[in-house]
């Protein structure tokens, strides 16, 4: 039996994975989600904000991951005023900002692989 794992299953929020990977990947798997808590990491942000960092995620995706990663317990969603147009801030939980060393690690491993393997270009070079 592997340590992550030291019963057949685990369990969170009612829902049953095989391993700590599986429950792990589903709340912060996929293209966008590890991105978006990357740019929540250092400070709050407002939707467009975001938009604007993450120029090729579109709007229902970004709208949607949002929503999930809320659910999940990752970000947290402040809406400012009662009527429109109002403030809605978005800002990494206590359980979030757990995940802010994992999303260092990546970052570094990332970086390191370009280093070795590829190479850092600028917005006008993808045109």
């Amino acid at each position: 039996m592997k340590t992550e794992c030291i019963g057949d299953f685990v369990k969170l929020n009612g829902k049953t994975y095989p391993c700590t990977v599986s429950l792990t990947m589903d709340l912060v798997g996929g293209k966008w989600k590890a991105v978006i808590l990357y740019h929540l990491k250092d400070e709050p942000k407002r939707y467009n904000e975001l938009r604007k960092e993450m120029p090729s995620v579109t709007e229902m995706t970004l709208s949607l991951q949002l929503k999930q990663l809320e659910k999940d317990g990752l970000v947290s969603r402040k809406v400012y005023g009662k009527k429109p147009p109002v403030k809605v801030v978005y800002s990494l939980t206590d359980f979030g900002k757990s995940f802010v060393p994992v999303l260092e690690a990546i970052t570094k491993w990332g970086n390191q692989v370009v280093g070795e393997r590829g190479e850092f270009i600028s917005a006008e070079q993808t045109v």
